[in-house]
């Protein structure tokens, strides 16, 4: 075993470095200013303090790395659960309106992730299949679209064709940025007939996470 000391000619005052086996050290300690012991001790007081500090940072690492875990797994376990499928639960008939309305649904069945408001009638975020219908007595047009952020993606319609009862049905997939919104709108002049029976209803899920 090797080792490096720094001392101090008396000569000339200019410090020295050393290269020494044990062996040496012992027998040339006069031409040094430091004792074996005391490189041991300096040695080893330089490796516990490096160990400590290694093993603070392992440690703080190994906390921050779990946390983050968790996190991750809440993000997936909530990502995968975002589903609903909600009815009008209106009763009679709904409309016709002057302008477009955008129709809430009343009755929600499941709503997994809170996809969708009842209360606004409007739906956030997510890469989603949609299906929505439409029913009414068919002596006036049904016209609903599904819309994604005020844009009319696809629509339901029949024509005015005598009087008796009609229903109609569409779907799509989107794939939604966050801030996204999809609704279901009753097109002007035209309406919806809804019942017990629930005739008109808007489902969406999730199909993969963004």
């Amino acid at each position: 075993l090797k080792y490096q000391v720094s001392c101090t000619s008396r000569k000339s005052n200019k410090p020295s470095e050393y290269w020494f086996t044990k062996t040496h050290l012992q027998g040339k300690s006069n031409h040094c200013c430091a004792s074996m012991s005391e490189v041991q001790k300096e040695v080893l007081t330089g490796i516990q303090s490096e160990l400590a500090e290694l093993k603070s940072t392992v440690s703080s690492l190994k906390n921050r790395l779990e946390v983050t875990e968790e996190q991750l797994q809440q993000l997936r376990k909530n990502e995968h659960k975002v589903a609903f499928g909600a009815t009008l639960g209106s009763t009679g008939d709904f409309g016709p309106f002057n302008t477009p309305v955008t129709l809430v649904y009343h009755n929600v069945y499941v709503n997994e992730g809170g996809a969708y408001n009842p209360t606004t009638g409007m739906y956030l975020k997510g890469a989603y299949f949609f299906s929505f219908s439409g029913h009414n007595r068919s002596s006036k047009v049904l016209n609903l679209g599904l819309f994604k952020n005020g844009e009319q993606m696809v629509i339901v319609f029949n024509h005015p064709l005598g009087d008796r009862y009609e229903s109609t049905a569409n779907s799509i997939s989107l794939i939604l940025e966050k801030g996204d919104c999809v609704c279901v709108r009753l097109r002007e002049t035209s309406w919806v007939f809804d019942n017990y029976s629930h005739h008109n209803s808007f489902v969406g899920h999730l199909l993969f996470p963004l």
